[in-house]
């Protein structure tokens, strides 16, 4: 038994019959939609028509929502469908992430993750979802598409069907009749800008904070003005979009014109930071070990430094990951009720582990306990570099942001530690002079550097399979984080640190240069971590 959905656009009129439906089977809140449709306007007049297509869960048989689940909170039933537990979900939003197909949002009431789980409890009981009951039309077919007796298995037998972004391995099992790629693939249009439909979209995030204010007054609504901001938007969106494939309704192609609100940025500044912290945590341990390694004398006070500085923002990256749940309440869950396939329960763990060594370390080190110190050094190193890189693989599974699948993410996040580690020991080399081992620091800040430009030129030269993947490269070297990016990120965090440390003589431009490097390093992760979200998923 395999549950699926066939969305038939040959009949559907648009009526929003279905949405209406789920939000009143669900009690959805306002400003968010389990299942909606999308409108786009297509032609050139005379000769125009309007697409509706249906925006609702996939039910991916191989559903990346799914694996980066930190605590099981979404799960695949025996029947196929994807259904989830609020009871479990800690707010991450990594499914959200994840799905291809925007098909998740945080609910405002609970502030957990929900989405189009199939009517499971009307299926359940042997009756259909409520959007498949309700439609006049009957353009939504449900049912077992592996009985060769229902309809829906016999329509995919017979019928030419589509269905959304293939080429991410998802296996949807939400098909389409009659689709048109001008409303399946959201980079053939842009963005719809505020409207009085979708007036909500400016200013929700991932909650429906504006709708719910909206609804609760009796404020008059200036429909002229709101007509002269919808222009200004969509000349703006135009003028900055960056987006190759921007469709001008004058031009006879195809415009969106209703869409779900932009959930905007899930991940903010709370993730970048903790990427930032995260790499000074286990690079400040990674910078002595590799001088311990190549033979030189590490003090006691050095190592004490070293684990202190570790420790302390190690506890800074807990506390900005907790910040970032929208339940920080059942954040323990992701440690005891892990779903190990989640990348999220293996940072949390390495996190965990990590902090328990250096602290061993620093306590081994005060008591000047030197027995098994070579080992526990090593095994400390292999979980300060699991530390550094975790995050790349946790960004490679949210497979809804393409800029994120690059294969040298692992890397980036690599060197950004050492770099971070070296930066934080050229400043503290004011408080400590005498360190012989300090004198490595030069040398491994300059081999850091130009990896790391190796990196970001690879990054952002490789052959990107995907329009996604290219318009987030265009927005950061040409577009919206372009100054960003070559003042701070390639001027202040590279250029200019390498200029200080080739030609300077060590002292306070040192010191400078390792400043320049840590302000770089945290940009850059602003950049890398924003610029793909603002990509539009359906």
């Amino acid at each position: 038994m395999k549950y699926g959905f066939i969305i038939d656009n040959r009949k559907c009129i648009g009526c929003h019959a279905c949405t209406t439906a789920c939000k009143s089977e669900h009690d959805v809140a306002i400003g968010v939609n389990r299942t909606y449709v999308k409108q786009v306007e297509k032609g050139e007049f005379p000769d125009t028509r309007r697409i509706f297509s249906v925006m609702r869960c996939n039910h991916c048989t191989d559903a990346p929502c799914v694996e980066i689940c930190p605590v099981e909170a979404l799960y695949t039933r025996e029947d196929g469908i994807v259904d989830f537990d609020n009871n479990r979900c800690i707010g991450c939003k990594s499914c959200m992430q994840a799905c291809p197909y925007d098909a998740l949002y945080i609910d405002p009431d609970t502030k957990t993750a929900a989405k189009c789980n199939y009517c499971a409890h009307r299926v359940d009981v042997g009756r259909e979802p409520a959007c498949v009951s309700v439609c006049p039309e009957h353009a939504i077919i449900a049912g077992d598409m592996e009985n060769p007796t229902t309809e829906i298995s016999q329509l995919l037998a017979r019928q030419a069907v589509k269905v959304r972004k293939p080429e991410k391995g998802t296996n949807p099992n939400l098909f389409y009749i009659d689709a048109d790629d001008a409303s399946l693939v959201p980079e053939a249009t842009d963005k719809s800008g505020p409207s009085l439909w979708s007036s909500q979209a400016r200013g929700v995030g991932h909650f429906a904070k504006a709708a719910e204010k909206m609804m609760h007054t009796n404020d008059d609504v200036d429909l002229l003005q709101m007509t002269i901001n919808n222009e200004i938007e969509a000349a703006y969106q135009k003028k900055e979009s960056e987006n190759p494939n921007y469709i001008d309704v004058l031009t006879g192609k195809a415009r969106r014109v209703y869409d779900t609100p932009d959930k905007g940025i899930l991940w903010g500044w709370e993730v970048s930071t903790y990427v930032f912290t995260k790499a000074i945590a286990a690079g400040a341990f990674l910078i002595p070990f590799i001088a311990i390694m190549l033979g030189y004398e590490v003090s006691s006070t050095a190592k004490l430094w070293s684990a202190g500085i570790s420790l302390t923002f190690l506890a800074l990256t807990g506390l900005f990951l907790v910040m970032d749940l929208d339940r920080p309440d059942r954040f323990l869950n992701v440690l005891l009720r892990p779903q190990w396939n989640s990348w999220l329960v293996k940072g949390g763990y390495t996190i965990t582990i990590f902090g328990l060594l250096v602290t061993v370390w620093g306590a081994m080190t005060l008591f000047d306990v030197n027995t098994g110190e070579t080992i526990l050094l090593w095994i400390t190193a292999v979980f300060a570099v699991l530390l550094a890189i975790y995050t790349a693989f946790l960004f490679a599974q949210a497979k809804g942001r393409d800029f994120w699948q690059s294969p040298t993410l692992p890397l980036h996040m690599l060197v950004h530690s050492v770099m971070a580690g070296a930066s934080i020991f050229i400043i503290a080399s004011l408080i400590f002079r005498n360190e012989d081992w300090m004198s490595i620091l030069k040398n491994t800040m300059i081999i850091a550097l130009v990896v790391n430009l190796f990196t970001l030129v690879t990054e952002l030269t490789i052959t990107h399979p995907t329009t996604a993947a290219k318009t987030v490269v265009k927005m950061i070297t040409k577009g919206r984080y372009k100054n960003l990016f070559w003042m701070v990120t390639v001027l202040i965090g590279n250029i200019i640190p390498l200029a200080l440390l080739f030609f300077g003589n060590g002292g306070l431009l040192t010191v400078v240069s390792g400043i320049c490097v840590l302000i770089g390093i945290l940009i850059t992760e602003k950049i890398w971590v924003e610029a793909p979200q603002r990509i539009p998923l359906a």
